[in-house]
């Protein structure tokens, strides 16, 4: 069916059209060429993945690289041989940079794979066959290259009720779907069959331009008595826009910044739907196109069935190529192409033509020229935009007013361009314009996103900032009611009291106590925190060591705690809280000047403030210096162990800092000036610490070997954790290797330490010996079953099992052995019967939840195959029925 009701556009031009050049003779068959060169990406979206490897042998139509995401699409074999190369060729686009491709050496064979057709298409459900359009790699063969696929599948909002095919071919030169529809009219209307079951429209509009006669004749043929309205139109460019060719068939507009589906209307090439009956019908994949090779540097133009990948060297000289007369190749029209930087490029998808122009039938253009605003480009534009004040924003990047004139809504079609007699290249422009706006709109997201991850960090420290300080003060009210307690039981004459409320009273053996029990409950937090992050044996078993030095050392501190002497508290001296503040007053000042010495250019009031520094620092020195020289003599004991204490401090924080600058690997004149005065003062601070550890009291001779086998295991735990940490990184560099080889040589002379240490110790008592054992078998018990369980939820083989449970009833008989070893009496065991286990419900259960498990992923999951959860959904409801059959037995 024919209409005659048509609109116009806004604007168009009418420029040679030069497409007596081709379309006087049929569509020709390329010969098959013995190199083919395969873009990865030769469309919208995301590059496919190739699934082949190199020498690896190909048949025609087999899929050589799988499409990466929702907006992409796969790519097959055009012809069968071997393939030789993957990775970066030459590629059609203006840079001239390559892109990654696979290169097939044709064996001469062109032998297909097996092909499946579906004659009974009407058969599937639209799912099915939408999966065939995607996984055959078609995308739009009008020059965006959009997926089809993807544009077939409109969101569940949106209706589309109008199906426009559009067979325009609006630019000058090309010819090859005015070839297409004269040769293949009935293979065009059985694609339009095809898309109108996919999507269901309520009317089929095909637009053809009024100077290809005999293609509408071929296609109103086809047609026949089917409810399709051809609507035939007068000339202009650009009229093959989507947008404006759907104002020409219905009147409607596209809003500005929407798509055509916004409007309930898809827009289809016509190549695209012979694409899609090949695929559908035939079982075809994309692997050719019809190209129109024109220009007056080419001796016999003409349009060609090539196959994709082809070299357009090859295809220009199948045209006859004349070099010496070629001036410019330009993939595409004269309008909309761009000229390609070589020969080498091969024939893609989106490739509608080739043109070999001579420098008389395409002269360059003069040189650009001011604005005169002559308004000769508003007036040609199609989508009634005002070019030349896109063209003064965009020279002055104003950006926010590029986009209220809707620069986006500009199809670069070149009108504005070709009628600008200062020969200005707007559309240029534009499409810089246009990258910068996106440019920027990315940057301007990832600096959003920043800053919410930046303000959700502070909210997060800002609460637990709150945290803190609601435990700080609570921790404050519970020890001031237990002095309260305290001080009532001192009242009571009670001396354990006395010496817990007493906290000056403490021991420089219980200071250190204390200190190594922390370490021990800070070392053994953090094993503890990886082991819930991470479960492992080797986790589990270094908790299990730290935990144990753990308890040793607080059963030791409160066993100094309980044998300490009772001491009455006393307030501590005026003098001592004198002598305590001067040396705080004192050390901050020193701080504070040594950072303003450190700057290397003053200001007046920098140079004044270190000026007042310089002065309080005097004034508090010499009351530091009055403070000590009033203060009590400190016992002789007391100072040998505080000069002990200091001079380990000092030498620990040297030897850090020594550390810290050998790792360098270059070091310039002042670190290597400081690595020599560290060096020095390391070697004094040693000398100081080993005058104090002689001057030192020694230590009693049970106390002191329990304190060595103590430190001993905490230090052997601590290098054992560092190890292990190192030792499961799969890759390690020159400095992680280093490390690891000084840490095993120091846990071997730790262990060695440690073993000394233990055969110099008093012997336990049979009982703790016992306790000892009993609570490593209760702990190896407990990592068995954990190991078990984990096992049989990930599904291990029963081989594995088996082996699991063997180790589980070796470490149950050693655990029964330590039990009759101990002092304890044995547990009563209260055994109660459970029901066996029903291997069959087990497995049924399993199947239920790992169905219900992947239904839900492909629910969450937005580019979910509708097909794929309706597989699941059954798979789901099968597994629930022959769960419920069994349970009813």
């Amino acid at each position: 069916m024919t209409s005659l009701t048509v609109w116009d556009i806004h604007g168009g031009i009418h420029p040679p059209e030069r497409k007596e050049l081709s379309n006087r003779t049929p569509v020709r068959q390329m010969p098959l060429p013995k190199r083919l060169v395969l873009p990865l990406s030769q469309h919208l979206g995301a590059s496919a993945e190739p699934c082949v490897a190199v020498g690896e042998q190909v048949l025609k139509g087999q899929l050589l690289a799988e499409a990466a995401g929702f907006v992409s699409a796969p790519v097959h074999a055009p012809t069968s041989g071997i393939v030789s190369f993957i990775g970066p060729q030459p590629y059609p686009h203006p840079s001239g940079m390559l892109s990654n491709a696979i290169v097939i050496d044709s064996d001469g064979r062109d032998q297909w794979i097996e092909l499946h057709p579906h004659t009974d298409y009407r058969q599937l459900p639209p799912e099915q066959l939408l999966d065939l359009i995607h996984q055959a790699g078609i995308s739009g063969l009008g020059g965006a290259g959009f997926p089809t696929a993807v544009k077939l599948t409109a969101p569940p909002t949106q209706t589309i009720h109008t199906l426009v095919i559009n067979g325009t071919e609006c630019e000058p030169y090309i010819t090859a779907d005015d070839l297409l529809m004269r040769e293949k009219a009935a293979e065009l209307v059985a694609g339009i069959e095809i898309l109108e079951y996919l999507i269901k429209p309520q009317q089929v509009l095909i637009g053809i331009e009024d100077n290809k006669p005999e293609a509408i004749e071929a296609v109103r043929a086809a047609i026949g008595d089917r409810p399709y309205v051809l609507k035939v139109f007068p000339t202009k460019y650009p009229s093959g826009g989507e947008k404006q060719l759907i104002q020409i068939l219905t009147g409607e507009e596209v809003p500005s910044g929407g798509l055509p589906a916004d409007i309930g209307m898809l827009c289809q090439n016509v190549g695209t739907c012979v694409a899609v009956h090949d695929t559908v019908l035939l079982g075809k994949p994309l692997i050719s196109r019809i190209t129109t090779l024109t220009g007056e540097a080419l001796a016999q133009p003409m349009n060609v069935e090539a196959l994709i990948g082809t070299p357009v060297s090859e295809l220009l000289a199948f045209a006859g190529l004349d070099s010496g007369k070629l001036n410019r190749l330009i993939m595409g029209g004269p309008m909309m192409g761009f000229t390609l930087p070589s020969l080498d490029v091969p024939l893609i998808k989106t490739t509608n033509c080739l043109l070999a122009s001579t420098a008389q039938e395409l002269p360059p253009p003069p040189p650009a020229l001011p604005c005169i605003r002559c308004g000769e480009c508003a007036e040609v534009c199609p989508a009634s935009l005002l070019p030349q004040q896109l063209h003064f924003f965009a020279l002055g990047q104003e950006h926010d007013q590029l986009k209220a004139y809707n620069l986006f809504d500009c199809i670069e079609c070149g009108a504005c361009a070709y009628v600008c007699p200062s020969s200005i290249p707007l559309v240029q422009y534009y499409r810089a314009a246009k990258g910068e706006i996106r440019a920027l709109e990315q940057k301007q997201q990832k600096a959003e996103h920043s800053r919410q991850r930046f303000e959700m960090r502070q909210e997060r420290l800002r609460r637990a900032e709150e945290q803190k300080e609601a435990d700080r003060k609570a921790r404050a009210e519970r020890a001031a009611r237990a002095k309260e307690a305290q001080s009532q039981a001192a009242s009571q004459d009670d001396p354990v009291a006395r010496v817990q409320a007493q906290k000056a009273g403490l021991t420089e053996e219980q200071k250190k106590l204390k200190i190594e029990a922390s370490m021990a409950q800070v070392a053994l937090k953090k094993a503890e925190k990886q082991l819930a992050a991470h479960a492992t044996p080797e986790l589990e078993a270094q908790v299990a060591e730290l935990r144990i030095a753990a308890s040793e050392a607080q059963r030791a501190l409160d066993a100094a705690n309980a044998a300490a002497p009772a001491v009455e508290a006393a307030a501590a001296p005026a003098n001592d809280e004198a002598l305590k503040k001067a040396k705080i007053e004192a050390a901050m000042l020193r701080a504070q000047l040594r950072k303003l010495e450190k700057l290397a250019t003053r200001d007046d009031e920098q140079q004044a403030e270190l000026t007042r520094l310089q002065t309080q620092l005097a004034e508090a020195e010499q009351a530091l210096a009055d403070a000590q020289q009033n203060a009590p003599v400190a016992p002789k004991k007391a100072a040998d162990d505080e000069a002990l204490k200091k001079a380990k401090i000092e030498a620990a924080m040297l030897r850090a800092q020594l550390r810290k600058l050998e790792k360098l690997e270059t070091r310039d004149d002042e670190q290597q000036a400081e690595l020599t005065r560290l060096q020095t003062q390391l070697a004094v601070a040693e000398q100081a610490l080993a005058d104090a550890q002689q001057n030192a009291p020694a230590a009693p001779k049970k106390a002191a070997d329990d304190e060595a086998l103590k430190k001993a295991k905490i230090e052997a735990a601590m290098l054992r954790a560092q190890l292990r940490k190192l030792e499961k990184l799969e890759t390690r560099d020159d400095e992680q290797q280093a490390e690891l080889t000084r840490l095993q040589a120091q846990l071997a002379q730790a262990e060695q330490t440690l073993a000394e240490a233990q055969q110099n110790a008093p012997a336990a008592p049979r009982k703790a010996a016992g306790d000892d054992a009993l609570k490593k078998a209760k702990i190896e018990l407990a990592m068995k079953r954990a190991e078990l369980k984990k096992a049989e939820k990930a599904g291990a083989d029963e081989i594995e099992l088996c082996q699991l449970r063997d180790a589980l009833r070796t470490v149950e008989e050693a655990l029964h052995a330590a039990e009759e070893q101990s002092a304890k009496p044995a547990p009563e065991l209260v055994r109660t019967d459970k029901r066996p286990i029903d291997e069959q419900a087990r497995a049924l259960k399993t199947e239920v939840a790992f169905a219900r498990a992947d239904l839900r992923k492909l629910e969450r999951d937005a580019g979910s195959d509708s097909a794929a959860i309706e597989a699941a959904r059954e798979r789901l409801h099968e597994a629930e029925r022959k769960l419920q059959e069994h349970t009813d037995l």
